[in-house]
């Protein structure tokens, strides 16, 4: 029987707020064709908390204060990672998996800037807009980005 090697990539997303709305920021990914938080893949020189920054940065550009936390304490030789809020694991393709952290975060600025090279669009959703079957979001992102406006905006 033939074994099938699985490719299994390490990820981060991140749910932005708005800094002033009830509003979070998604991409239109051009090659997974769905809106989708910012975020990608962990480089092999980086730990979670140095993949979220420059993803941010990569994606949209906005200065972002975390709402997700690091547990408390400083030890030597050990750093401390921003805790997520969500583990998931979902399928890319048949032999393709992506480990993914995210984490939750506010915008301090409510102007992103698109990354042309790998998004159709960028914008802010509010709930309404997320919940609507009109915008190519899957059911996981949908569910997920709710929940997180839910927590973050009572």
């Amino acid at each position: 029987m033939a074994h099938v090697h699985e490719q299994v990539d390490f990820t981060v997303t991140c749910f932005i707020l708005h800094p002033t709305e009830p509003k979070t920021l998604l991409i239109d990914h051009k090659a997974l064709q769905t809106w989708l938080p910012v975020g990608g893949h962990i480089e092999l020189n980086e730990d979670t908390d140095e993949a979220l920054v420059r993803e941010v940065q990569e994606e949209c550009g906005l200065p972002i204060e975390m709402i997700s936390e690091k547990f408390p304490g400083e030890f030597p030789g050990t750093k401390m990672l921003l805790r997520p809020e969500i583990v998931d694991v979902h399928e890319i393709s048949a032999t393709h998996r992506h480990v993914n952290f995210a984490y939750f975060a506010r915008a301090l600025s409510a102007q992103p800037v698109l990354a042309p090279a790998e998004h159709h669009d960028i914008r802010w959703f509010t709930a309404a807009e997320i919940a609507d079957p009109a915008f190519n979001i899957k059911p996981g992102i949908r569910a997920n980005t709710l929940a997180f406006l839910e927590k973050v905006t009572k």
